[in-house]
């Protein structure tokens, strides 16, 4: 009651967002594999998927014709959705991120269906992954692909110096560079 309320001016200062605002969905559409799965799993049914077969020629002579999905429509209806990240959790190939952006407002509502044209400059304004932590836990599948190295590495360097301690007149064996 002592201090004098303050009123945002808010067309003319934007205001601070937390990291993780959710605003608006991009799409990375190089990642989309159309799995379908953040469409099945909307609660809200507001992402619209189309994509036809392509056959693609064998990688090597001899192999067989593989198909693939390509994408033809990915829109997502921002007048339904209720912004709860579903689809950006369930993506498996990282094709949908949050934007920090909330201004897109429309007058029609029939704007507010975002194509994936639009979906791609949302992706322009996604922020970039906060750094690792330095003093965090090493991930365990590092932790133990770093210990079998190093046991490996350990290994070889006793398996040399056991060589050498049992040949220590001979000359040491000629590299494939070096001429006689």
């Amino acid at each position: 009651m002592t201090k004098r309320s303050v009123t945002a001016q808010y067309p003319d200062v934007q205001p601070d967002l937390a990291p993780r605002t959710r605003g608006v969905i991009g799409l990375f559409e190089e990642n989309c594999t159309v799995c379908m799965l953040c469409a099945r799993e909307c609660p809200d049914w507001c992402i619209y998927i189309d994509s036809h077969k392509e056959t693609v020629p064998p990688a090597a002579p001899g192999g067989r014709e593989r198909s693939r999905n390509v994408l033809d429509r990915f829109a997502i209806d921002f007048a339904l959705c209720m912004y709860c990240g579903i689809c950006i959790e369930v993506c498996p190939f990282d094709a949908l991120f949050w934007s920090p952006e909330f201004e897109y407002a429309e007058t029609d509502i029939r704007e507010l269906t975002h194509e994936r044209d639009k979906l791609r400059e949302w992706m322009w304004t996604v922020p970039e992954p906060p750094a690792l932590d330095p003093a965090a836990e090493e991930p365990k599948e590092i932790a133990a692909a770093r210990k079998a190295a190093d046991k490996l590495a350990a290994q070889q360097a006793a398996e040399a110096e056991a060589q050498a301690a049992a040949a220590p007149d001979q000359e040491p064996p000629k590299t494939s560079g070096e001429e006689a």
